[in-house]
């Protein structure tokens, strides 16, 4: 089924890294003769079942979306947090394995926008742009995928939190704003957020980083390079 899109929804998708460097004119065109179809998720309410077969390019348009994975241990770790307008599981929708690797749960209300793979493939060879794009969003997520792997090697806490801050911090600053939360970051490395908050207090009673609510100073950068090394 396929619904007109509004306009506040195609100035959405000049937005999204799928449609970047079309305009709202552009994007009406390439949706006007392409089966589509938008579906609005409330709260907690899951979009899409690990294991369930990736079928459709999806757009969140609004809101924000998380993906959700359980440790042997029962424990959830939250994979990535999704938000407007960006794509969702976009290298998964070609391949054998074609199917979501995690839970994805709406962190919010939230609407997504569905285009069979089909209808995307038309769109991909109509417009060499779309195509461009599509290619950069999977080879950046692939990167992404590389470097999350490198990081979730580190066995200890100290380690990821030294990893953390030296990723944020480049090689020249020495003070960075921490975009997460405490909560936020502990789901992010897997671990309870007292053992987060007594490490953080740990490196900065060495003298390693100084703590003040999400800012972090760097304090001896060849330690914390040794820590995250």
């Amino acid at each position: 089924m396929s619904s007109k899109l509004s306009p506040e929804h195609l100035e959405i998708l000049t937005r999204c890294p799928i449609f970047i460097g079309l305009d709202g004119h552009e994007i009406e065109s390439v949706f006007s003769n392409a089966h589509h179809f938008t579906r609005t998720f409330e709260v907690g309410e899951i979009a899409a079942f690990s294991g369930e077969p990736v079928n459709f390019l999806m757009c969140v348009l609004e809101g924000s979306l998380k993906g959700e994975m359980q440790d042997f241990s029962g424990k959830v770790i939250t994979i990535d947090d999704i938000k407007a307008p960006r794509t969702l599981a976009t290298a998964f929708i070609f391949g054998k394995q074609n199917r979501f690797p995690v839970n994805v749960l709406a962190n919010e209300k939230t609407r997504i926008l569905y285009i069979p793979k089909y209808e995307f493939m038309k769109m991909l060879q109509s417009d060499i742009r779309i195509l461009q794009n599509f290619l950069n969003v999977i080879s950046g997520q692939t990167q992404m995928l590389a470097n999350k792997l490198k990081f979730l090697s580190f066995k200890t806490i100290r380690g990821k939190i030294a990893q953390y801050i030296l990723s944020l911090a480049g090689p020249d600053k020495t003070m960075v704003e921490m975009p997460l939360t405490q909560n936020a970051l502990a789901e992010q490395f897997g671990v309870a957020r007292p053992s987060l908050a007594r490490t953080l207090g740990e490196m900065a009673d060495e003298g390693i980083i100084s703590v003040d609510r999400r800012v972090v100073r760097i304090l001896d950068r060849k330690k914390l390079m040794e820590v995250g090394g």
